[in-house]
């Protein structure tokens, strides 16, 4: 393979999606906790700057509370819970589903977290992992970080798929 060649093919993986995609900054949270998710953005939509990140709030985080970034608004959706969670000692049923993140203008190949404090139920089940589907809205184009693996298993930060969903390992307290 000629240098040229070798550096045409580098060059389309570093901008293509699956080579740098919205991630958890943590690996892993322990559950019946509290859990601080790091969002990461390394970069735009194909060039484009980032105006916008959607994150659902998966089934067994509760307690959300969003924090700010300087320069963008803040948005939730609150809504029911599929059932009643234990939080430290008082029974709730309904909280934040959806964050969301606007306003702001992010540079492509310019690195922000967005952070969500959270409270990890003691239900969920130790040795899994835990997916946050996100959008990403940019000038131009949409980037929908929400795949998560048909099998079950535990794929975090797989580049299995194009568009794997931001994902956390699950342990016990």
């Amino acid at each position: 393979m000629s240098i040229r060649n070798f550096v045409l093919i580098a060059a389309v993986l570093a901008t293509s999606p699956v080579s740098a995609h919205v991630l958890l900054e943590g690996k892993q949270a322990a559950i019946g906790g509290e859990f601080k998710a790091v969002f990461v953005v390394p970069h735009g939509c194909s060039g484009s700057p980032t105006t916008k990140l959607r994150v659902q709030i998966p089934e067994g985080v509760i307690a959300t509370e969003a924090r700010p970034v300087a320069g963008w608004t803040v948005d939730t959706v609150k809504g029911k819970y599929a059932g009643e969670y234990d939080l430290k000692g008082a029974k709730t049923s309904e909280g934040i589903k959806e964050v969301a993140w606007s306003g702001g203008k992010l540079p492509d190949k310019t690195r922000q977290e967005f952070v969500i404090e959270t409270y990890l139920a003691g239900s969920l089940k130790p040795g899994t992992a835990l997916y946050f589907p996100t959008v990403q809205e940019c000038e131009q184009g949409v980037s929908r970080w929400i795949e998560m693996p048909s099998d079950g298993e535990m794929h975090l930060h797989s580049h299995e798929g194009k568009w794997p969903a931001p994902a956390v390992r699950l342990t016990k307290p």
